[in-house]
C-alpha cells in the first residue's frame, strides 16, 4: 500500500538534520541554559545560536527573538502582550479568515472590552487593503493577519498592510507560522513590527515557536516566573526543541528558492492531474498569491471529512482543512468568507507538499485520489452508511495497535 504524506500544513517530518542537532541536548548536554556551569552554558550557546538561526530566516535581530511553546502561544504573546501593555480596551483589527488562535484570542478580549473589526476577504481569500485603511480608528492599537491562509495558501498583502498600520501608528502582528522557510518574510525595513512562528511546519520539533518582536515594541508577559527570554516567558527554555529549530530554520533559508520551485511544480502537477480527471473538482484560492506547495479543491457531492478518511485506508494521508479544527462537520470559516456555498465547501481537501515529497507520489497520488472520489460517490449514491464503515476500520486499528503493545510487554516481562 501506498503511504503518501500530503498533510504538510498540519505538520512536517523532522529532518535528519533537525534530529542530530536535537540529540546531544536529550543525552550528554542537558543542562539547565540559566546555569553557570559548563553544562549550562552549552545549553544557553546552544539557544543562542538558534535565536540567530530565526533571526537570519525572517531578517530580523536575534535579540528580538522570543521562543515559546509554539505558534498558538506566540500569537497569544502577540496580541495579548499589546492589549495587556495598553491596560485600556481599544480597537483591534483582524481578517475573517485567521488561524484559531488569533481569532479566539481576539473574541477573548472582546469578551473583556475590546472592540474588533474582522476584514472581508475576496473570493481568492484575499482582503483589501483599502478595507483596512477605512477600517482603522482613532483608538485602534494593533492590526493582527496571516501571511499566508492555512487551509488555502492565499498569500496576504503584507507589506502593503504594514504602511498602512505603520502611517496610522498602529501596531502590526503577522502569523507567519505556514509561510516561514516556504517564501521570503517581509520582516525588513517597513515589515511588521511582531511575527509569529512554529518550529513543526518547518521540519522541527513540535512544541517550539517563536515570537519577533521588533525592537520598541512594549509586550506585557503571559507566563511570569524566573524572567527567561526577556521577560516575555518566564520558564525553562526546551533547549533540545529550540535547537531543532534552528537547524530546521538553517535548512529551510538554504534550500528555500530550490525548494519553493520544486513544490510548486510538484503542486501544479497534482492539481491539474486532479481537476482534470475528476468531475466535480472545484480548485480554490488564487492561482499565484499562494504558498508553492498548497492545492486545494472542493468536490460536489462528497464530505471531505469521509474523503479523508478512504483516502487514509488507501495510505493518502490529508486533511479537510486546519489540523487544529479536525473532527468539526460545519463547513469551514474560511471557505464561507470567501463565498464558497455550504454544500461545496462541504468537499474540502487541503494537499499539501513538503521537503519529503517525490515525484512518484505525485503520480500515485493522481491515480488514487480520483479513485476515492469516485468509489465514495457511488457509495453514497447506494446510501451505504459511511459512518459505521469507517467506525469499524478504526476499532479495528486500535484493536490491531492494542494487541501489539500487550504482545510486546508480555514478551518484555517473560523475559524478566
Amino acid at each position: 500500500m501506498a503511504r503518501i504524506y500530503l498533510d504538510y500544513a498540519a505538520t512536517a517530518p523532522i529532518r535528519p538534520e533537525v534530529l542530530r542537532a536535537m540529540q546531544p541536548f536529550l543525552r550528554e548536554s542537558f543542562g539547565n541554559p540559566s546555569s553557570v556551569h559548563a553544562l549550562g552554558s552549552a545549553a544557553h550557546e546552544a539557544v543562542e545560536q538558534a535565536r540567530e538561526a530565526v533571526a537570519r530566516l525572517i531578517g530580523g535581530a536575534a535579540a528580538g527573538v522570543i521562543f515559546t511553546s509554539g505558534g498558538t502561544e506566540a500569537i497569544n504573546l502577540a496580541i495579548q502582550g499589546v492589549a495587556l501593555e495598553r491596560r485600556v480596551p481599544g480597537h483591534l483589527i483582524t481578517s475573517s479568515v485567521e488561524h484559531p488562535a488569533t481569532l479566539e484570542t481576539v473574541r477573548f478580549l472582546e469578551r473583556r472590552g475590546w472592540r474588533a473589526t474582522y476584514l472581508p476577504v475576496d473570493g481568492r481569500g484575499s482582503i483589501d487593503p483599502n478595507d483596512l485603511r477605512r477600517t482603522l480608528a482613532s483608538d485602534t492599537v494593533l492590526v493582527s493577519l496571516m501571511h499566508a491562509n492555512n487551509e488555502v495558501g492565499t498569500l496576504q498583502p503584507i507589506l502593503e498592510a504594514a504602511a498602512i498600520a505603520r502611517e496610522a501608528g498602529v501596531l502590526l502582528h503577522v502569523d507567519a507560522v505556514q509561510s516561514a522557510g516556504k517564501v521570503p518574510l517581509p520582516v525588513g525595513e517597513g515589515g511588521p513590527d511582531l511575527m509569529s512562528l512554529s518550529a513543526h511546519k518547518l521540519g522541527g520539533p513540535k512544541g517550539v515557536g517563536a515570537l519577533y518582536v521588533r525592537p520598541g515594541v512594549a509586550l506585557a508577559p503571559l507566563i511570569h516566573g524566573g524572567g527567561q527570554e526577556e521577560g516575555l516567558r518566564s520558564g525553562t527554555e526546551n533547549v533540545a526543541g529550540i535547537a531543532g529549530f534552528g537547524a530546521a530554520t538553517e535548512v529551510a533559508a538554504r534550500d528555500m528558492a530550490q525548494e519553493s520551485g520544486r513544490l510548486a511544480e510538484l503542486r501544479d502537477r497534482l492539481a491539474d492531474g486532479i481537476q482534470y480527471s475528476t468531475s466535480g473538482a472545484h480548485p480554490t484560492g488564487p492561482p499565484t498569491q499562494r504558498l508553492p506547495n498548497f492545492a486545494h479543491f472542493c468536490f460536489e457531492g462528497l464530505d471531505g471529512h469521509w474523503l479523508v478518511k478512504e483516502l487514509s485506508r488507501t495510505g493518502i494521508y490529508a486533511a479537510t482543512g486546519s489540523a487544529c479544527s479536525s473532527g468539526k462537520t460545519e463547513p469551514s470559516h474560511v471557505l464561507s468568507a470567501m463565498g464558497i456555498p455550504p454544500e461545496l465547501a462541504r468537499g474540502a481537501l487541503r494537499l499539501t507538499l513538503g521537503w519529503g515529497t517525490t515525484a512518484d507520489e505525485v503520480r500515485e497520488a493522481i491515480t488514487l485520489i480520483p479513485q476515492a472520489v469516485d468509489l465514495l460517490r457511488k457509495r453514497a449514491a447506494t446510501g451505504v452508511d459511511l459512518a459505521a464503515e469507517y467506525a469499524r476500520d478504526c476499532r479495528t486499528a486500535r484493536g490491531r495497535a492494542v494487541s501489539g503493545f500487550l504482545g510486546k510487554a508480555l514478551s518484555r516481562l517473560k523475559r524478566n
